[in-house]
């Protein structure tokens, strides 16, 4: 393994300070407002594992794993966090520093360009402390080599020196729990995840436990709804609770602007559709996609290209952002040939295939 050369300054002990670790690609966070501080609308994670909504199967594990380290008196094994985006990777890497009641340092994987911005920030550390990496899978070959040492023997090698003359000094680490998150497991080199002493997966939400996580957020912002509101607003969120919230919020600025002293279900339904929601959560993109496969080529199958330069996105944006979403519920299925709509797909778009004289496929309204 190629040593990454530090500067002789980072072989010195530290002290509390975060001495000569890079500020751009660190920063601490702390899991509880200062004082008479008002919670934002951003702010509505909760602080302890018992307040959050969801995945009770991983809770009941995280929940045993942290209950055994803090028996032991020792910090807990590294974490990794695996799961599609805003399904609560962020804040249960803040809820286990709460409940370890230790300070949290959050950084991610394209913050970190260099091995010595990571050895800056690994040497820093205190006793106990939580290191939080999002998007762990994208940090630089380099770093991921230095990490290795760093989470199971806690040294690293600070490399002194140039040329022939370059000596490697080790230093040793305090016992720190790293925890990482990730969108692309498949991404980590097996090296890294075998490190990983815990290994959670967050899935998707059902509606239930959607409508819980929303009538918790309505309380929070200070808005009420009527019955029904919150099950309209899980049915849009996709799943995902930073939907469920994003949504929230959205119909939060409606009812103030209609001078609303309450949030009912025909209210949600309205002031989603002025931004293009509908009920099975689709958005414009969602909608435009969908058109394209059934009405411009009968429902497929379509290449990927020719979808995306016919609803004016490109093709990385059609991949990642809409056919997760639109696979997963059943309205198009990816073939050798091409995208192709389900049955789903035209009843949700109000037509339906059929067939004229000649055997041709032709759309008509129901």
């Amino acid at each position: 393994m190629n040593e990454p050369y530090i500067s002789a300054e980072l072989a010195q002990p530290q002290g509390n300070e975060n001495i000569g670790a890079n500020e751009e690609s660190l920063r601490m966070v702390s899991s509880q407002p200062l004082g008479n501080e008002p919670v934002s609308d951003e702010e509505l994670r909760p602080h302890a594992l018992a307040g959050f909504i969801g995945q009770p199967r991983l809770k009941a594990q995280l929940q045993l794993f942290l209950d055994a380290a803090r028996k032991r008196e020792v910090p807990p094994d590294h974490i990794l966090l695996a799961g599609p985006p805003g399904l609560g990777k962020t804040t249960l890497a803040m809820i286990v520093a709460n409940e370890l009641g230790v300070p949290i340092r959050i950084t991610s994987g394209p913050a970190i360009q260099h091995a010595g911005d990571l050895a800056s920030i690994l040497s820093s550390l205190d006793a106990g402390e939580v290191l939080f990496v999002d998007e762990v899978h994208r940090l630089p070959r380099a770093a991921e080599e230095l990490l290795y040492i760093a989470m199971e023997d806690f040294r690293v090698d600070v490399m002194v020196g140039k040329g022939p003359g370059a000596s490697s000094i080790p230093l040793t680490l305090p016992r720190f729990t790293m925890i990482g998150a990730t969108t692309r497991e498949g991404m980590l080199p097996s090296p890294l995840r075998a490190r990983f002493g815990f290994t959670a997966h967050l899935d998707f939400y059902p509606v239930e436990e959607l409508e819980k996580l929303v009538e918790r957020s309505s309380g929070v912002l200070g808005i009420v709804l009527d019955e029904g509101s919150s099950h309209e607003l899980a049915l849009r969120s996709r799943g995902t609770p930073r939907i469920a919230n994003r949504l929230l919020r959205r119909v939060r600025d409606w009812a103030i602007v209609h001078d609303l002293p309450s949030v009912g279900p025909d209210d949600v339904r309205e002031a989603l559709s002025l931004y293009q929601i509908d009920a099975e959560g689709l958005d414009r993109l969602d909608i435009a996609v969908l058109n394209a496969i059934v009405r411009n080529f009968n429902g497929g199958p379509v290449g990927l290209n020719t979808l995306a330069a016919m609803v004016g996105e490109e093709s990385e944006t059609v991949e990642t952002v809409c056919e997760p979403y639109l696979v997963r519920e059943g309205f198009l299925i990816r073939t050798p040939k091409g995208r192709v709509a389900t049955d789903k797909a035209w009843r949700h778009l109000g037509i339906r295939p059929d067939a004229d004289a000649d055997g041709n496929d032709v759309s008509k309204l129901f």
